[in-house]
């Protein structure tokens, strides 16, 4: 090993240090973890089970001053295929359950 790298085992886990360039010693915790891939399903249930049931579909909106794009539309039903940006997955997710939710709306400020 050289002299500004070293490696340390604790309880199965293994961390590699390197000297920053202030020259401390940093544990580099992100070389050390396992790479894991983590599913998350949602099942086939309402995910707005009381929020203003009386309208056809919940879509907020907010007004943003400094935003790149007149118009992002953000997921709420946590099934676009675009995550974290709306693709429309909630009307499918919508017919099949009855729910009533859709996208949030950042609108761009208009100057």
């Amino acid at each position: 090993m050289s002299m500004t790298a070293a490696s340390t085992s604790t309880a199965g886990a293994s961390f590699r240090y390197s000297k920053s360039r202030t020259g401390g010693v940093k544990p580099n915790i992100a070389a050390a973890r396992p790479r894991s891939l983590v599913v998350v399903r949602a099942e086939a249930q309402s995910i707005n089970p009381e929020i203003r049931k009386s309208e056809e579909k919940v879509v907020d909106s907010v007004v943003v001053a400094e935003l790149s794009k007149p118009l992002t539309a953000y997921c709420r039903c946590w099934r676009s295929g675009t995550f974290p940006l709306c693709d429309g997955s909630h009307v499918k997710h919508n017919k099949a359950t009855g729910d009533n939710v859709g996208p949030l709306l950042l609108k761009k400020q208009k100057e």
